[in-house]
């Protein structure tokens, strides 16, 4: 039991005994008290919106700020500390409300809260903020699915929705996960919450990716029922098949669809085409899995479910009646915008694709995993368009997307750095999961506003003088150093019950710093442990070269020590590196889910060089 008096934390032990631990006033850091001073005059001076605005552009490298942004954010500090409305700016800040301003992560975030990015090239240039399974609120064999998990994830920005369709008993359309116990939703539900949320974080394009399990007839259906829901909203292209990607500039407010275009379309088109004589040559596979080998010695797993389920729903829909499976409507295959399908017949020929054509290919995360392991440049250099430009790797015109593999049914998530590292856009994730693979994910798309749309880094979208692609095991120079120095935290009293870190005594934090990217820039850090002290102060600076800055994420997480057992979690976050501002900086806390804390913060410092 913890109670508290004045100037005291009262913890009980036993009932009959008590521990006093005096709250400490807030330590203001030597750098916050020499950054006022050197813009303000003097401790005891007052800071003018000039000032500010000075210490803005210099120290924090912030220098779009205005004299009337300054004023502005003057009146908001005052205010906020006074709790009343404050019109007169004049007065300045004191030190206190300095250190309050630093505090305040809406007004002085790590990151880069605009887009900044340029948007105007296709979107094979761009990683993807992309969700796997959306519609699941749990895991992957028994949970609800259901609209809800889909408005969360186009809530926290996620611009990829992947949706199971399934024909239902009474001649409908559901979304589910095949062959599991997971409860339906009917699909106009989920199109019209995509309608409603798709743009409240982000103009940028929502890409709906449809795997289908449904006959022809329905397939006009979902056609009708896509149209007249989405309505405006809803792009498809003129021609059936592009040849470059649009931009996301172009597409702002737009939802556009993915799938892999229906069977009876493709064998119907020229029997040059490459796509359709790779599934004439592979016929009808029986088994749970693609086995493909390309020559790299690397399986390929179906997404999910095998490409055999869907032919095995097609012929099954009119039992052995083949005639009465008439080629869809035109509208089902307008509808799509990225072409999509699985490598059959082997990885190089699964690329072999025309070069006036654009599509998106998907592997699991085993095939991309051991590839990688294997053979560091093969998985780029053997993605090449053949018929294209000479040894162009897939991923910088067309669209790689990466997926958790089958045996993840708690919804678990795997390492998507490395989906990244090797140029693919949609590393598609289960947001309704945990962990610390989707605190990464979470990190990597707090860059660029937030906008679920981060331009990929020109040596992933080019070859090097002698035709080489990134390899991200490649010993490199040191191409920027960061410091990160951690000053203290604060909030954890607010957030959480006395006795919910320890029963007999104030919190003992650390704070632990990890770079995640290339293997030559990994690294970790911690802190020394502060006992007994819920606003802990530590004032320790962390040094870590980096090779390449462009694919590096800064995660941060919070611990309280306990003796007899496990750590107990104080929070966490990640930040892209390419985003973070210099500065002292205001680093809000997240839960295990992601969900950010109201009042847990970090005051951080971080220099380039």
């Amino acid at each position: 039991m913890a109670s508290k008096t004045e100037g005291y934390n009262i913890y009980k032990i036993f009932k009959y005994f008590s521990r006093k631990f005096k709250i400490k006033d807030k330590a203001l850091p030597t750098d916050v008290k020499e950054a006022f001073s050197n813009y303000a005059g003097s401790p005891e001076a007052r800071m003018r919106p000039d000032q500010l605005r000075r210490f803005m552009a210099e120290h924090q490298g912030e220098t779009e700020i205005t004299l009337s942004d300054a004023e502005g954010i003057v009146r908001q500090v005052l205010s906020r500390r006074k709790n009343d409305v404050v019109q007169d700016h004049t007065t300045g800040l004191i030190l206190e409300d300095f250190f309050y301003l630093l505090f305040l992560d809406d007004l002085n975030g790590p990151c880069n809260s605009q887009v900044h990015h340029d948007m105007t090239a296709p979107l094979s240039h761009y990683f993807i903020y992309t969700g796997h399974n959306s519609y699941l609120t749990g895991n992957q064999l028994s949970s609800d699915c259901s609209e809800v998990p889909i408005i969360k994830a186009l809530q926290g920005g996620v611009r990829v929705i992947e949706l199971d369709l399934w024909p239902s008993s009474k001649d409908d359309i559901n979304v589910l996960h095949g062959r599991t116990l997971t409860t339906p939703v009917p699909l106009i539900n989920c199109l019209k919450c995509i309608k409603e949320h798709a743009f409240v974080t982000s103009p940028y394009p929502v890409i709906i990716t449809f795997e289908d399990h449904l006959t022809p007839s329905l397939q006009a259906k979902v056609a009708e029922m896509v149209t007249r829901t989405l309505g405006d909203l809803l792009y498809y292209p003129e021609s059936e098949c592009l040849t470059e990607f649009p931009s996301p500039e172009s597409l702002k407010n737009r939802i556009i669809i993915s799938t892999k275009p229906p069977k009876e379309f493709l064998e119907l088109k020229d029997k040059g085409n490459v796509l359709a004589n790779e599934r004439e040559s592979s016929g009808e596979e029986t088994s749970g899995k693609d086995t493909v080998d390309g020559g790299l010695g690397v399986e390929f797993d179906a997404d999910d479910r095998s490409e055999s389920d869907q032919d095995d729903e097609d012929n099954n829909a009119c039992g052995d009646n083949k005639s009465c499976q008439p080629a869809p409507p035109p509208e089902y295959k307008r509808l799509i915008t990225i072409h999509a399908g699985k490598p059959k017949g082997g990885l190089r020929e699964a690329l072999r694709v025309a070069s006036d054509k654009v599509r998106r290919l998907s592997l699991n995360e085993q095939a991309l995993e051991r590839a990688a392991a294997s053979y560091p440049t093969d998985l780029v250099s053997e993605l090449v368009l053949i018929q294209a430009v000479v040894l162009s790797s897939f991923t910088q015109r067309n669209v790689l997307r990466v997926y958790p593999k089958g045996t993840r049914f708690n919804s678990s998530n795997y390492k998507p750095i490395i989906g990244w590292m090797h140029g693919a856009q949609m590393v598609a994730f289960n947001m309704q999961g945990y962990g610390k693979s989707l605190w990464l994910m979470h990190g990597m798309f707090r860059a660029n506003g937030g906008c679920g749309y981060v331009k990929k880094p020109d040596f992933l979208m080019q070859n090097g003088p002698r035709n080489e692609v990134f390899d991200p095991k490649k010993t490199r120079p040191v191409k920027m150093t960061l410091k990160v120095k951690v000053y203290m935290g604060d909030g954890w009293h607010l957030d959480f019950s006395r006795t919910h870190f320890d029963t007999y005594s104030p919190p003992d934090f650390y704070t632990k710093v990890y770079i995640v990217g290339v293997p030559a820039d990994c690294s970790k850090k911690k802190t020394e442990i502060i006992s007994d002290d819920w606003a802990p102060v530590w004032n320790e600076e962390f040094t870590f070269p980096l090779t390449v800055p462009e694919l590096a994420l800064l995660r941060i997480e919070v611990r309280e020590y306990d003796k007899s057992e496990k750590d107990d979690f104080g929070g966490q976050t990640c930040l892209p590196v390419s985003d973070i501002k210099q500065g002292i900086r205001a680093v809000p806390l997240h839960n295990r889910k992601g969900e950010k804390y109201k009042s847990v913060k970090l005051l951080m410092g971080f220099q380039f060089q």
